[in-house]
């Protein structure tokens, strides 16, 4: 990854954050994504909204940083993230006809279509609809993480809920917040973050997590 220079108003606006809530207790990377989404959102209770094993959020981050594919449920989150091409299927043709002849949503088929076209290992973004979360998980799609922050009253927390549930590699949130600008602030944190420092890794995120 090449090396990023924030705006001065990022400087700032991450300054005033930190100014407001303390993060510096939690893990490298969860701190990084929790307050990337609070920068984007200016919403502090997604400190305590957002669930994350440390392991995981590794895990995704170098599979990102290795050339896995990112795919995400809609264009907004791709658009979003600014660092990375993602695959996303939503705005093809062929979603629109197998969610008329399957009966499914067009999310959800064009999570079907991503994962053609790029198998297992991806980093998987749903950021808006609960639908597309629940194909990631029924699908199989052996994913290096799923960042699940769909957004809405009809089924978006339950659909995190059973990511949660799953037992694959996630972060997602507890509440039914989200969307795409929390969905990419939290790829682009992925991203945007150096690699995980220090000597035995495997023993500093248990340590961490505890």
């Amino acid at each position: 990854m090449s090396t990023r220079e924030p705006h001065p108003i990022e400087v700032r606006s991450y300054e005033i954050l930190r100014s407001r809530i303390d993060l510096s207790t939690m893990p490298p990377l969860r701190r990084a994504v929790v307050e990337r989404v609070i920068h984007a959102t200016a919403d502090l209770e997604y400190a305590a909204d957002i669930v994350a094993d440390e392991a995981d959020l590794v895990r995704g981050q170098e599979a990102l940083r290795a050339g896995a594919a990112l795919v995400t449920d809609v264009a907004m989150v791709a658009a979003g993230v600014t660092a990375r091409a993602a695959v996303c299927r939503i705005g093809d043709p062929a979603a629109a006809r197998m969610a008329g002849e399957s009966g499914i949503t067009r999310s959800a088929a064009a999570v079907r279509l991503a994962y053609a076209e790029v198998g297992p290992g991806a980093v998987w973004v749903a950021g808006c609809a609960p639908t597309a979360l629940e194909e990631i998980i029924s699908l199989g799609v052996a994913p290096a993480l799923v960042i699940g922050l769909p957004v809405g009253f009809v089924g978006a927390a339950e659909a995190k809920a059973a990511l949660r549930a799953s037992g694959l590699p996630q972060l997602s949130n507890v509440s039914e917040k989200g969307g795409s600008a929390q969905a990419a602030a939290a790829v682009n944190a992925l991203l945007y973050a150096g690699p995980y420092a220090g000597g035995d890794r495997e023993d500093e995120l248990k340590e961490e997590d505890r």
